[in-house]
């Protein structure tokens, strides 16, 4: 078992980052948190999660990512995103080779922010405001990814009818990936708990029929 790769043992730490303007109270860090926690008192082993709330600047989120990152390990690491969080999910898989699940991501986020341009926006969790502008355009530039190059180690959970990205974009740049559509499903992803040992198998656990996660 030592001397399997990475990419086969099962993950001792999943990192869960959500989409813009959200935080880890939304629906899905705190369904992902929970099952994470069912899982480790099932198994009685230590199964550490984090899901930290990131900037709404994408520069720092991608720090705070990174910085999560070191805390749990870059080693054997399951990296779950959604939407932008899934952009710099991806961001991390490729860096570091960790495998990834990606909730609706978001291929070119700058496309995405650029109608709340000069918008004031307000996080619902923390209850700051702030504005988008141009320097929004430049972060997200400097941070986007041009290929991948190791499709094997993504999992896409796409909605058909997303109503924020189009899932068609996913599909072309994750070619090559392992995806799952869910007909009807929109940007939220509210059928998550259906998926989501699917999920925990991407990170390499195997979960129990009878085992009832939240």
């Amino acid at each position: 078992m030592l001397n399997e790769p990475a990419s086969l043992r099962p993950a001792r730490a999943l990192l869960y980052l959500h989409g813009f303007n959200s935080s880890s109270a939304s629906p899905k860090a705190r369904l992902v948190k929970a099952a994470c926690e069912t899982l480790a008192r099932h198994e009685g082993r230590p199964f550490t999660c984090l899901t930290p709330d990131l900037s709404y600047r994408p520069d720092v989120a991608y720090q705070q990512a990174e910085a999560a990152l070191e805390t749990l390990g870059r080693e054997e690491t399951l990296l779950v995103g959604s939407s932008m969080g899934g952009f710099l999910a991806t961001l991390l898989a490729e860096r570091h080779g960790l495998r990834a699940v990606l909730i609706n991501p978001a291929v070119q986020p700058s496309r995405f922010v650029g109608q709340y341009l000069g918008q004031t926006l307000l996080n619902d969790a923390s209850g700051e405001h702030f504005t988008i502008d141009n320097s929004y355009f430049d972060q997200l530039a400097a941070l986007q990814w041009d290929r991948i190059v190791h499709p094997s180690r993504y999992l896409l959970l796409l909605g058909s009818a997303d109503e924020t990205l189009d899932c068609r974009d996913a599909l072309r740049a994750y070619a090559g990936s392992r995806m799952l559509i869910h007909p009807g499903g929109d940007h939220g992803f509210d059928v998550l708990p259906e998926y989501l040992p699917t999920l925990f198998a991407h990170g390499g656990w195997r979960v129990p029929a009878s085992l009832v996660l939240p």
